[in-house]
């Protein structure tokens, strides 16, 4: 087997995502180290060497080279680090890794939801970090996949293409070039903010949850997901439901694409709506929905996806009257309010920036937004 000594990875946490991605990256030959913070996830994967993986063309068992509970070690090694946890794991990650970071590593938050590769910025910054490290997010997570048992996953597919952004934008290059060792699905997207407001599972995951409550909790999760619990009313609401998405990006200036046309270019799935366009996915039959409202759908994607989305728009009135909603309901469901736990403007890092200093930032990083903040005082720097 043919092993790319040049590139190595450690895939940060061992759940449905990063079993699958650390399972296919040792078959594809690459050096991986699996970490985990739970020494319980880990287990069985030591004690059977590896993760079975079925549902690709290259399935098989997969020998991952290290398997660890130890930060420090996971990624001493690593080239580039693959974050695959919840998005609501992205805060104590960043303050786990930061004392160990070192020069010219990337990590790649595996997908970045709303705001992620800031928010990992802002908190490697209030760690005192000031190596050169590039941050980079995917738009959405490149799998969809799930552990069957222990040890064992399946990925159901493989999206066709998947943009990334490095944060600041002008790596971002130099980041797809390295991961497209591994996956040429990754495509270069204009910047963090492209990604971020690219996020569709901000669309798919929490309203359709929270529309399908009594479903979920009298069944256990035992109907499709997409398929089933995405009816024409569902379908309606998460259009109306993207249309905010979209005004709000518009504000900001950032480039983002409709529900529906990232399923046609992600799946090729086509459909006059969003109905139909789900209903013609291949890739989502078969995947059941989450057996408890307890679910990542909500607990992820309302504080770490919605609310920053919302909290943008209210930076630029923009109003999103039914993602506001969505979020209401999701913290009467929790008794949670998301609003404060979530990726707020501050643990952004972007309180007090005009739209141009924002831009400055993605784009050229933190001393291109001390220049603006000059030429915006009227001082030549």
């Amino acid at each position: 087997m043919q092993r790319y000594q040049d590139v190595k990875f450690a895939v940060i946490g061992a759940g449905n995502g990063g079993c699958a991605m650390a399972a296919h990256l040792a078959l594809k030959g690459f050096d991986v180290t699996l970490y985990n913070r739970s020494e319980k996830r880990l287990e069985p994967i030591r004690a059977r060497g590896g993760i079975l993986l079925e549902g690709v063309h290259d399935s098989g068992f997969a020998t991952i080279k290290q398997v660890t509970n130890d930060v420090e070690e996971a990624i001493r090694d690593a080239d580039v680090i693959m974050v695959t946890v919840p998005a609501t794991g992205h805060r104590d990650v960043a303050r786990a890794i930061a004392p160990f970071l070192h020069e010219d590593q990337i990590v790649v938050l595996n997908p970045g939801r709303t705001g992620g590769a800031l928010e990992f910025r802002n908190i490697l910054r209030q760690s005192g970090l000031k190596k050169e490290i590039t941050i980079a997010e995917a738009q959405t997570f490149i799998y969809a996949c799930r552990v069957i048992k222990p040890a064992h996953v399946k990925i159901f597919s493989v999206k066709n293409e998947v943009a990334v952004a490095a944060l600041p934008a002008y790596r971002t290059p130099k980041v797809v070039e390295i991961l497209s060792k591994a996956y040429p699905e990754f495509k270069s997207a204009s910047n963090v903010l492209e990604t971020s407001f690219n996020n569709i599972g901000a669309i798919f995951h929490p309203t359709p949850t929270l529309l399908n409550t009594g479903r979920i909790e009298t069944t256990k999760g035992d109907f499709d997901y997409y398929i089933e619990g995405i009816s024409p009313t569902v379908a309606d609401i998460l259009e109306k439901l993207d249309n905010e998405r979209l005004k709000v990006a518009s504000a900001l200036g950032v480039k983002a694409q409709s529900a529906l046309e990232w399923l046609y270019e992600t799946y090729g799935a086509e459909g006059k709506n969003l109905f139909e366009a789900l209903q013609n996915n291949k890739a989502y039959k078969g995947i059941k929905a989450p057996d408890s409202v307890n679910t990542r759908y909500i607990f992820e994607d309302v504080p770490e996806s919605l609310v920053p989305i919302s909290l943008i728009g209210k930076m630029l009135n923009v109003d999103t009257p039914i993602l506001d909603s969505i979020i209401n309901l999701a913290c009467a469901a929790h008794n949670i309010n998301y609003w404060e736990t979530g990726r707020t403007i501050e643990r952004l890092g972007l309180e007090g920036l005009t739209r141009e200093q924002i831009f400055a930032l993605v784009m050229e990083g933190e001393e291109s937004l001390i220049n603006v903040e000059k030429e915006m005082e009227g001082v030549v720097a």
